[in-house]
């Protein structure tokens, strides 16, 4: 799931040992079903068979419907073609991609190129699919779902997508800290949480400075480059984790207008900007 993850349970004891166990298994599902980095995962099997037509299950059918929506409500932003990408970025190796490969990569991105009407999709030849941007908070409300029929009380966190089932047992609300983006071992604003789900994104996890610009992983599909003036984190409030982290990495692409796309939107949510100034409507902001 790319980070550390945990849940936090009240109950039986059995009945909180069978929901663990049922978590880890669910959550290995997915990983599984949906790696990047697993050849034998169903995706890898979908992205092999590029350039030929082919009948997805139902739960690919729904995460691509949502990916779709996304897409069309964000203008082209939020787009799961990109993954290619990262044959061309190396943060690791701190290096701006070469100009003729990062266009040539260009051509094989873009939501628009392909064809999708569910449950069949035709994926154009050299094209991949890459799910990294929807299957961690998917994951998130499917485990938030075996909670509720179990009948357990929790809080699930998966590398930073949080969903809980309502208030703690003493009806308090869940108290949830907001990672500093540049003192990441620093809680920035906490937020009281007793429903619904929050996740963020930031310019902090897989990233490279250079020339006083820093320039991290999450990439706009029209520029093969990083937002302009984007902000350094967002975290978002909304009704399960899928939705949440769309907003958030759109929000993340709009540069400066992520907030006031956000505050239009209605939704909570916490944005420090590029100069760390902090913009919201949630949480006791600490910084």
């Amino acid at each position: 799931m790319g980070g550390p993850c945990d849940l936090h349970l009240y109950g039986e004891t059995a009945v909180v040992e069978e929901t663990v166990n049922l978590a880890k298994a669910e959550v290995c599902r997915l990983e599984t079903k949906y790696s990047r980095y697993r050849v034998d995962s169903y995706l890898s099997q979908l992205n092999l068979q590029a350039g030929q037509p082919q009948k997805v299950d139902s739960e690919t059918s729904g995460l691509l419907d949502f990916a779709d929506q996304c897409y069309r409500q964000s203008q082209g932003l939020f787009d799961l073609t990109t993954g290619v990408l990262r044959s061309v970025w190396s943060f690791r190796d701190r290096r701006l991609p070469d100009t003729d490969a990062l266009q040539e990569c260009l051509r094989r991105v873009g939501w628009h190129r392909l064809q999708w009407h569910s449950p069949y999709l035709v994926l154009p030849t050299g094209m991949e699919l890459d799910l990294g941007g929807v299957v961690k908070e998917f994951a998130a409300d499917r485990v938030l779902a075996i909670l509720c029929q179990q009948g357990v009380t929790g809080l699930v966190n998966l590398a930073g997508d949080i969903r809980v089932t309502g208030p703690q047992p003493d009806g308090k609300a869940w108290p949830v800290g907001i990672r500093h983006p540049r003192q990441t071992d620093q809680v920035a604003a906490w937020l009281p949480l007793a429903a619904g789900a929050l996740a963020t994104s930031g310019d902090y996890e897989r990233f490279f400075e250079l020339d006083g610009r820093r320039y991290c992983h999450i990439l706009n599909p029209k520029t093969g480059y990083p937002g302009e003036q984007a902000p350094a984190s967002v975290s978002v409030l909304a009704d399960n984790c899928l939705l949440a982290g769309a907003l958030a990495t759109i929000a993340m692409l709009l540069g400066k207008d992520a907030e006031s796309w956000l505050a239009s939107l209605g939704v909570p949510f916490l944005l420090f900007d590029e100069s760390l100034t902090v913009y919201g409507t949630f949480g006791e902001r600490l910084m």
